[in-house]
């Protein structure tokens, strides 16, 4: 299949592209390049021997999309652009709505318009909000979300539902991803978060570089293994394949299918931290601080949906997503140059 694949060079999108081209499919990248950098097109290129073709363009920007589409044809579409921390969110409410459902919607007209049939959106489990217990499961529907980040991936789900009972054919797979952290094995590919990153492995990784002096645990008095919080940790190269597989799901079926993608397993926060530990060969420093509003106990994946559909479980344990992810660091101490 010939791909469109937004927010191609970010995290998630740069490891799929890489999965997508060896699994003998073509790809063209959209993206501007606000949370990633141009020079992950060499390195795709040095992992596949292919080096996708790229426009440098904002979803917000319809002329700019109308030309993507006109100078190529899609099979199907991977839709990964949009702003993604939780805080700025808070803060810049209408710069999230505005990029993440605004662009989307721009997209999406695309997509009909051009007579594109098959979207996998890049989803969340920040849908479920905190109105269910784990393990969270498909059929539990959508839960009220807890802030504007998680209100845009809501949102999209709901036009994409209303998109296919709209349009005749039509296909999508909705994946609700739940921790992405690791990187690729090469050490070519990883996460490089703007500014203090906001998620557990990448700020562990700056203590690890010694960037930060400590790591803050919100809250120890939790009601699991160990008091510390418990999340469903998946590698990016993992969740990478769970696409792949999506995209080709989706080509074969019409209608809409929300799929969860993670390990079915729970990490506390203490948990991870030793599995860096031993990537990394050294203690690192921590303290315990207050919980954090909004905060739950454990959250983890329903996995036998995607098991069923998609064919897809996870290959990688906790160890090995902090291992590539420190060998990732330690490759690229300025990151991506």
């Amino acid at each position: 299949m010939n791909i469109l694949v937004t927010g191609g060079t970010g995290f998630i999108g740069s490891h799929t592209c890489v999965e997508l081209l060896n699994n003998g499919h073509q790809v063209v990248i959209l993206d501007n390049l606000y949370n990633s950098n141009i020079h992950v097109l060499e390195r795709i290129g040095k992992l596949t021997g292919v080096t996708p073709k790229f426009y440098e363009t904002d979803i917000r920007d319809k002329e700019g999309l109308k030309k993507v589409f006109e100078e190529n044809r899609f099979d199907a579409c991977i839709h990964f652009a949009g702003l993604k921390a939780v805080g700025e969110s808070v803060s810049k409410p209408l710069f999230y709505y505005q990029n993440n459902i605004e662009g989307s919607l721009n997209l999406y007209e695309c997509l009909i318009a051009y007579g594109v049939k098959n979207i996998v959106f890049s989803s969340s489990a920040t849908v479920y909000g905190d109105n269910f217990e784990a393990p969270f499961k498909e059929e539990y529907g959508r839960g009220t979300t807890t802030n504007p980040y998680g209100s845009t991936k809501l949102m999209n789900e709901i036009i994409i539902e209303d998109l296919c009972k709209a349009n005749e054919g039509m296909s999508a797979v909705l994946l609700r991803y739940f921790n992405p952290i690791g990187a690729h094995e090469s050490g070519l590919l990883g996460e490089v978060p703007n500014g203090i990153p906001n998620n557990l492995v990448p700020y562990i990784a700056r203590v690890a570089e010694g960037k930060l002096d400590r790591l803050n645990v919100f809250g120890d008095d939790y009601d699991t293994v160990d008091g510390t919080g418990v999340r469903d940790y998946i590698h990016v190269v993992d969740l990478a394949r769970a696409h792949v597989k999506a995209v080709e799901y989706a080509d074969k079926h019409t209608g809409c299918e929300v799929i969860n993608v993670g390990s079915g397993k729970g990490y506390s926060v203490l948990e991870v931290l030793h599995a860096y530990e031993k990537a990394c060969g050294k203690t690192l420093p921590y303290v315990v601080a207050p919980r954090r509003p909004g905060d739950i106990a454990t959250s983890y994946a329903a996995t036998d949906k995607a098991k069923e559909l998609l064919g897809f479980e996870t290959e990688y344990d906790i160890e090995k997503m902090c291992a590539d992810s420190y060998h990732f660091s330690v490759m690229n101490p300025n990151g991506i140059e």
